[in-house]
């Protein structure tokens, strides 16, 4: 999402809570859980993953309309011991549920040394480096994985898509320096950026999307068609093409289904799409959170100071731009986080015309502007 232009507004993270909590209340949905919601999407929106914030209620709302969420469940532990845990999501969004498997990841590796948690029936859950940093914040390093509801991306030689992008993060702590976190689509790029990039009326990047012939596609609006409405083409698995390396994206895609979804019960996309006959159906999107204390192998403090040696070098790495230092996967968001928190998150006007439609059809009150 573009920063700055005379079709972009400055919100402030304060109203773009608000304003997603009122949203979901208006659509029913219980206040802790839409509290829960909320702070997860403005914190996404704060780090700069425009594509995975406010915006998102657009789809939302669709998915609601068409009775696909179950906005008043509330997730439950199904099967449970000492390092692992199963729990049913209810059908309901996935932040909630995302944020109680981390924790209680968190507590099992807090007792036990490690902690894994496993989701279904599940939805779209946000970013998963979200939840990551919620690890790091109690010492520990984290690796969450999940399935995708859409089948965007087309495989490693195939034509047609069968996979979804797939989220991987991975958390690990520090002392001295922020944690490193790396949070990444296992395509080239998160179908979402491809919305953001056509609510911007902005050109793809080259190798982005590929259309029936694997050629490039850097219109949005037909990137837009080719995922979301044409049986062929679609997003390339990260590395864009065999020879620069998919296969690498498509296996990680791969491995981020079967964590996130064979292993917990959730759906494999393609297989449920032909045999859905309800409208209503759920996504079953799976996840799965791991926790691990790094105390569970090395001496209190000695793996954060390893962590703050190896960052310390890869600060030190002489630059190829002077203007642009090498920096360790997490910063880049975490410097969105402070210049937005203090100039306020960028918001397209397309976008603030969407969130207007929103709350005039679910009757919730227009905060995101001052009037």
């Amino acid at each position: 999402m573009g920063d700055t232009g005379p079709g972009i507004l400055r919100v402030q993270a304060d109203r773009i809570r608000a304003q997603i909590i009122a949203i979901l209340l208006a659509w029913g949905m219980l206040e802790d859980l839409a509290e829960t919601t909320a702070e997860v999407m403005t914190e996404t929106d704060l780090i700069g993953v425009d594509s995975h914030g406010i915006s998102m209620l657009m789809l939302y709302e669709r998915m609601r309309t068409a009775g696909q969420l179950q906005l008043q469940a509330r997730p439950q532990v199904v099967r449970e011991n000492a390092c692992t845990a199963l729990v049913d999501g209810g059908a309901g969004l996935g932040h909630p549920v995302g944020v109680m498997g981390m924790r209680l990841a968190v507590e099992k590796a807090l007792a036990a040394g490690i902690g894994a948690v496993g989701v279904f029936n599940s939805h779209h859950f946000g970013a998963a480096g979200y939840y990551a940093r919620l690890a790091t914040e109690r010492g520990l390093l984290a690796m969450i994985t999940s399935s995708a509801r859409t089948v965007v991306v087309v495989p490693t030689r195939g034509a047609v898509p069968v996979l979804g992008t797939n989220p991987i993060a991975f958390a690990a702590p520090a002392k001295r320096n922020r944690p490193f976190v790396l949070d990444i689509a296992t395509s080239t790029v998160a179908a979402n950026k491809v919305k953001v990039y056509g609510l911007n009326d902005k050109t793809l990047p080259e190798g982005w999307v590929a259309d029936e012939a694997g050629r490039s596609v850097t219109d949005a609006a037909m990137a837009m068609d080719y995922l979301y409405r044409r049986p062929e083409g679609g997003l390339t698995p990260l590395g864009g093409t065999a020879e620069m390396g998919s296969h690498k994206g498509y296996g990680l895609g791969l491995m981020a289904q079967i964590l996130g979804a064979t292993l917990t019960g959730g759906s494999f996309s393609p297989l449920r799409e032909g045999r859905r006959t309800r409208a209503d159906e759920p996504d079953n999107v799976g996840h799965f959170f791991m926790a691990i204390d790094p105390r569970a192998f090395r001496p209190p403090g000695a793996f954060e100071e390893d962590m703050d040696a190896m960052i310390d070098v890869l600060h030190a790495t002489p630059p190829a731009d002077p203007e642009r230092p090498v920096l360790v996967p997490g910063e880049p968001e975490d410097l969105a986080r402070a210049e937005r928190l203090r100039d306020g998150v960028p918001i397209p006007l397309t976008l603030d015309g969407h969130v207007r439609e929103i709350c005039a059809r679910s009757g919730a009150a227009y905060v995101l502007q001052g009037e």
